[in-house]
C-alpha cells in the first residue's frame, strides 16, 4: 500500500473514532436518520425524485446522501453546520446565492444525534469515496 493510502485510511479512521462512528452509534444513526432524514432524502439515502431540477416552488428537492449524491463532496463541519442550523444559513454566511429548502435541526437533535447520522450517512459510501469525503474533511482544518 502506497504512502497517500495509508494516510487516507488514517484519515477515515481517525474521522470515525473522532466522530464516535462505533457499532452503537451507527445504530443510533441509521434510527435518527430513518425518524428526521428519510421522509425528505429517502429511506436508502436516494433522494427525492427528480432532485436535481427545481419543483414548483423553486427549491429543489432533497438531493441523495448516497454516493451517486453531492453530500460526500462536503467535510464534515460543513455538514454537520448545514445539518445543525440550516442549508439557507450555511449558505448566506458562505456568500452563496441560492436557496435551501434544508431546515435546520439544531433545536431538535443534540450535537450527538447529528454525528450519529453523519457517521451513519458516510459507513453507507464505497471506501473509496469515504477516503476522499475524509480528505476534505482534514482539509476544512487547514482553512
Amino acid at each position: 500500500m502506497d504512502k497517500s493510502a495509508i494516510l487516507a485510511a488514517l484519515i477515515l479512521f481517525a474521522g470515525q473514532i473522532g466522530n464516535g462512528a462505533m457499532a452503537d452509534d451507527l445504530d443510533t444513526g441509521r434510527v435518527l436518520y430513518a425518524d428526521h432524514c428519510a421522509a425528505c432524502h429517502g429511506v436508502e439515502l436516494e433522494g427525492a425524485p427528480d432532485w436535481q431540477r427545481p419543483g414548483p416552488d423553486g427549491l429543489f428537492p432533497a438531493p441523495p446522501h448516497d454516493e451517486t449524491g453531492h453530500t460526500w463532496h462536503h467535510g464534515d463541519g460543513m455538514l454537520f453546520d448545514y445539518v445543525q442550523r440550516g442549508g439557507q444559513a450555511v449558505l448566506d454566511d458562505l456568500g452563496v446565492s441560492f436557496t435551501s429548502g434544508m431546515p435546520g435541526f439544531g433545536d431538535i437533535l443534540s450535537a450527538e444525534e447529528i454525528d450519529a447520522i453523519l457517521a451513519f450517512i458516510r459507513s453507507t459510501w464505497p471506501e473509496r469515496i469515504q477516503e476522499i469525503q475524509a480528505a476534505r474533511t482534514a482539509a476544512e482544518g487547514e482553512d
